[in-house]
């Protein structure tokens, strides 16, 4: 497993290291569960979009991340394992892994694969767009916070925000739909929600794990 996170504004209230932290977390959970080998977490993400409005975000353009996870997957191989589950934390980096996916599979030097953890499950998909579609720092990920890393969290801090995105039809940075570097209502957040949700998505990617050390291309 190779754990994708970021390290970006995340709000008033919640750490630059959110997605790194949540990433790594899950992972190292799944990992303990199925025996599944877990990489360093790549804490360093596709984070353009959330400018320098605010201080803290460290970011990699869309192409480098592309390319590093590609080198990555070299070294993997080189060191004798054949399959490789990305698992990411931070939606920016959707589009540029899931390339970096495409180009593992045309080298042909190992099976990749890639999965988010916010939409693991149907049921977690939900949960994590309660409250905003376009979310950031939402309540999902104050949550999840509040059970995994309590200490870092600005309690004193927390504001809602709504999302502003919904009939908008051209992308915007966040700068540009958020007063604060958030989107969603983290006032809803609490531990013991976060401690079921990340239960729940442990558990769901366990199972991505097993079925993935089992696969065989299903034509063949």
């Amino acid at each position: 497993m190779l754990p994708v996170g970021a390290f970006e504004q995340h709000g008033p209230h919640l750490p630059v290291s959110t997605d790194a932290d949540i990433a790594t977390a899950v992972c190292r959970e799944a990992s303990a569960r199925t025996g599944v080998p877990l990489l360093p977490t790549l804490w360093a993400g596709s984070s353009q979009a959330h400018t320098t409005a605010w201080p803290g975000t460290l970011s990699l353009p869309p192409r480098l991340l592309i390319d590093v996870v590609v080198e990555l997957a070299h070294w993997v191989r080189s060191s004798g394992f054949t399959r490789l589950l990305i698992v990411n934390a931070h939606v920016g980096n959707a589009a540029p892994l899931g390339v970096a996916v495409d180009e593992i599979r045309a080298r042909r030097e190992l099976r990749a694969g890639l999965v988010s953890w916010y939409e693991l499950t149907p049921q977690i998909a939900a949960e994590i767009t309660s409250d905003a579609d376009d979310w950031h720092a939402h309540a999902a990920e104050t949550s999840l916070m509040l059970h995994l890393r309590p200490e870092l969290v600005d309690r004193d801090a927390i504001r809602d925000d709504e999302d502003r995105t919904g009939d908008l039809v051209l992308s915007y940075t966040v700068a540009e739909t958020s007063r604060e570097g958030l989107t969603g209502a983290p006032s809803r957040g609490s531990a013991e929600k976060g401690a079921a949700l990340f239960e729940a998505v442990v558990e769901a990617l366990a199972e991505r794990l097993a079925r993935a050390r089992a696969e065989e291309p299903p034509a063949l």
